[in-house]
């Protein structure tokens, strides 16, 4: 009963902030994402019945607190569905840099569900799978069905479930991601979002949101899709500056890459940038602009890396396992 997963990261295109069940982590609205690759978590998983207790392992270290809760909600929905009791032995490593804006928990919850899923013997879709991923991080059930994916917002796991968007977007687009290693909290400022006086305003626009951000994905129109991105960026961010705790992740060097990228806009060169709650800037271009973008970003003395599409959560050969 053991069993290796493999999931991408994504990158929020229309995100969603807030949340209307905390324990089910159902969000308040849709959201939009894509998965970059090769970025990736990896996980292994193991049920036994004779093993006394579950030990969780992230990236070398036993985890506690609240980052175990949030793993066990997942481990113990999928025994909840298998119908056993069973201990897991489970181990977590990512190979890009974790809480500093680039989804990490998005990637290491969907392959956690699929691994778990996977070892416990449960036959599930991938859209199934992604309401498992959901309760460790809304995310991460559009890392599940990979590459542009569709998160609705529902009251139940019929409804609150990813499905994944076609579009002649995913061969084309790179990914510059711009590190700028600021540690951030996402999930105290979802527990906040409602008490922004901005959050209704966002509200008001998100539907609309989501229906250009899916008609701009179905045109492959990498302009339309990708100016949207960038201005939801601001919107998020004012909405999380404008809470109680007025949270502020961007940094300096956040700043300096905005300028950078409508400079070279103003070029002509087809790039915008894209925050999470983090931080770090995803910079989105084409296949044919990446090696300009990339230049013009590292000559601020940023550190890069060039990702592209990835595509959905998926079981390794045993030979993969971490343990």
């Amino acid at each position: 009963m053991k069993a290796t997963a493999k999931a991408h990261p994504i990158q929020g295109l229309v995100k969603y902030h807030g949340m209307r069940d905390e324990e089910l982590r159902l969000p308040y609205h849709d959201s939009i994402s894509v998965c970059t690759a090769p970025s990736h978590s990896k996980t292994t998983a193991e049920f036994d019945p004779d093993r006394e207790s579950d030990v969780y392992v992230v990236d070398g270290e036993e985890i506690e607190g609240r980052g175990a809760e949030r793993v066990r909600m997942v481990v113990d929905h999928v025994r909840e569905l298998a119908g056993f009791d069973h201990r897991v032995r489970f181990e977590s490593e990512n190979d890009f840099p974790t809480n500093i804006g680039f989804g990490s928990s998005s990637s290491g919850f969907a392959a956690a569900a699929v691994a778990l899923c996977e070892a416990a013997g449960l036959d599930l879709t991938h859209p199934e799978m992604s309401t498992v991923a959901r309760r460790g991080s809304s995310s991460a059930a559009r890392a599940v069905t990979g590459a542009f994916s569709h998160l609705r917002t529902g009251l139940d796991d019929e409804d609150c479930r990813s499905e994944r968007i076609e579009t002649d977007l995913e061969d084309d687009l790179r990914v510059v991601a711009a590190e700028v290693p600021a540690f951030k909290h996402t999930e105290a400022a979802h527990e906040e979002a409602a008490e922004s006086h901005m959050f209704e305003a966002r509200l008001a626009h998100i539907h609309e949101q989501i229906a250009t951000m899916r008609h701009a994905l179905r045109e492959a129109d990498f302009e339309a899709a990708f100016e949207l991105a960038e201005h939801d960026s601001l919107s998020l961010a004012a909405t999380t500056m404008t809470g109680p705790a007025g949270w502020v992740y961007w940094q300096p060097e956040t700043l300096e890459v905005f300028e950078a990228v409508r400079d070279l806009r103003e070029e002509g060169v087809p790039v915008y940038f894209s925050t999470d709650t983090g931080a770090s800037v995803y910079v989105n271009t084409t296949d044919e602009h990446v090696d300009r973008v990339e230049e013009a970003i590292s000559e601020l003395g940023i550190d890069t890396r060039v990702w592209g599409v990835g595509g959905p959560a998926q079981v390794l050969d045993e030979s993969e396992a971490l343990f």
